[in-house]
C-alpha cells in the first residue's frame, strides 16, 4: 500500500512554491497568495446560475468536478450525494444519496461507506462515480437508479472515463481497471508501480480512438488498449531524481489533453511535453513543473505551473507565447479555455478570465469564499466551476 504523509513545515520550506501530498489533503503554502490587483475588465461575464450540491470534496483532497452530458449536469459530494441538474438553468432533475438507509448515514469502513471523490462521469444513459473506499457505482442517467457497483483495490479520486461499452477507472494504488459498462464486471487490469510518496491527486484517464492514456505517480504517461488493457507505449515526463523521497517526487497528476495528433501532459518537478499519440515519441518538451495539467485550443496550449504562473505555448513547437505571473501562490486550478479566454479558479473562490492571445486579465468573478480546486468545465458557451463545498456556478463570457 502506498505510504502517504504530510511534510513538516521545515521540509516544506525546502520546496519551491507549494507542495500538496497524498494523505490528509492539507496544503502548506511557503509563500502567501499574491494580492489581487484592480484592472479594467475587457469583457462582461454573466453568472447564469449558482447552486449548492451536497458537501463537495470537503477536506478530502479530491478534485470533485461536475460532468455534463446531453444537456444535464451531474455532481457528487463527499457526503454520498449525487444530483442531476439542467445544465442550462441549474434546476434539479433528480437527487440521491447512496449509503444512507432510513435516515442513518454510514461512515465506517463497512460496505455502506460511500464518500464520493472521483467523478461523476456521464455517457449515454450511464453515470459513474468513484469513492474514497474504492467503490465504483453506475447509476441511471434518467433517474439515478443504481445499475451496478464494483470494488477497486484502493480509493478512486479521479473521474472515470467511458467509451465503447467500457468504464475505465484509475485507483490510487497505480491501477487502471477496465469494467464492462453493462454490468461492472472486470475486463482487464493495467498496473504501474507507484513511489512511497506522491502528490494528493491522480490524473483522470483519457480515451481517444480506442486507446486509454493516463499519467502516473512514477512520472510516466502510458497508453494502453481500451479493449484489453495491453500497453502500447510509455513516456517519462518527470525523472524523479534526488537523494530523498521528497526530491524524487515525480507525479503526472494533472489533466492530460489531446488534439488528434499529439497528447499534452505535464509532470510535477518535470516537463510539459507534447508526445505523438500513436507512439509516445516526444514532439517537444519544456521544463515546467505542474500538478494541474494543461488545456488546448486551436494553436495554443495553456498550462499552470506549480507556483501559479499561467503559461501559453505554441501547440506545434512549444515556443512560449506569454506568461501571467500575477496569480502566483494562489493555488490555481488547471486551466480551461472558453472561447477567447483562459479560465482558472483560485484558493479564495475567485474565477479569473485571461485573454487567450496575451494573458492579460479580462474579467474576474467570485463564486464563493471557499477554495476552487477542480478544473473549470467548458461546455458550449458556458463554463461550470465548483468549489470544495459543492457550490457550482455557471458563467457565460461575452466573446
Amino acid at each position: 500500500m502506498k505510504r502517504t504523509l504530510l511534510l513538516a513545515a521545515a521540509v516544506a520550506v525546502a520546496l519551491s512554491g507549494c507542495t500538496w501530498l497524498k494523505g490528509l489533503g492539507k496544503k502548506d503554502n511557503v509563500q502567501p497568495p499574491t494580492e489581487l490587483t484592480e484592472f479594467t475588465p475587457t469583457t462582461q461575464v454573466d453568472r447564469v446560475w449558482s447552486e449548492g450540491v451536497g458537501s463537495g470534496a470537503g477536506a478530502s483532497g479530491a478534485r470533485l468536478a461536475p460532468g455534463v452530458a446531453d444537456g444535464r449536469l451531474y455532481a457528487a459530494g463527499i457526503d454520498g450525494s449525487i444530483e442531476a441538474m439542467d445544465a442550462a438553468t441549474g434546476r434539479t432533475i433528480w437527487h440521491t444519496r447512496l449509503g444512507e438507509r432510513h435516515g442513518w448515514r454510514f461512515w465506517s469502513r463497512g460496505g455502506n461507506t460511500l464518500r464520493w471523490a472521483g467523478g461523476p462521469t456521464a455517457e449515454g444513459d450511464l453515470v459513474v462515480v468513484g469513492g474514497l473506499d474504492g467503490q465504483v457505482y453506475a447509476l441511471s442517467a434518467a433517474d439515478g437508479a443504481e445499475r451496478w457497483k464494483a470494488q477497486m483495490s484502493s480509493e478512486v479520486i479521479a473521474a472515470p472515463a467511458i467509451a465503447s461499452g467500457i468504464v475505465v477507472v484509475r485507483s490510487n494504488d497505480g491501477r487502471l481497471v477496465g469494467l464492462d459498462a453493462a454490468d461492472g464486471s472486470r475486463k482487464w487490469i493495467f498496473d504501474q508501480s507507484v513511489p512511497a510518496l506522491s502528490l494528493r491527486s491522480n490524473s483522470a484517464p483519457l480515451i481517444a480512438n480506442g486507446v486509454v492514456y493516463d499519467g502516473f505517480d512514477n512520472g510516466r504517461v502510458v497508453a494502453v488498449r481500451l479493449d484489453d488493457g495491453n500497453e502500447l507505449w510509455s513516456q517519462t515526463l518527470s525523472g524523479g531524481e534526488g537523494r530523498t523521497e521528497v526530491e524524487r517526487l515525480a507525479d503526472v497528476d494533472g489533466n492530460i489533453v489531446a488534439d488528434g495528433q499529439a497528447l499534452y501532459a505535464a509532470g510535477y518537478r518535470g516537463q510539459l511535453a507534447a508526445v505523438a499519440l500513436d507512439s509516445g515519441r516526444p514532439v517537444w518538451q519544456r521544463d515546467l513543473s505542474s500538478y494541474t495539467g494543461a488545456a488546448v485550443s486551436g494553436n495554443t496550449l495553456v498550462a499552470v505551473d506549480a507556483d501559479g504562473n499561467v503559461w501559453a505555448f505554441d501547440r506545434e513547437t512549444g515556443v512560449n507565447l506569454w506568461k501571467q505571473d500575477q496569480l502566483k501562490y494562489r493555488w490555481l486550478t488547471a486551466p480551461a479555455i472558453q472561447g477567447k479566454y483562459v479560465v482558472v479558479g483560485d484558493i479564495e473562490g475567485y474565477v479569473h478570465w485571461l485573454s487567450l492571445d496575451e494573458g492579460k486579465f479580462a474579467a474576474r468573478e467570485r463564486l464563493s469564499r471557499k477554495p476552487i480546486e477542480a478544473a473549470p468545465l467548458v461546455v458550449g458557451d458556458l463554463v461550470y466551476v465548483e468549489d470544495v463545498k459543492g457550490r457550482i456556478g455557471a458563467y457565460r463570457a461575452r466573446q
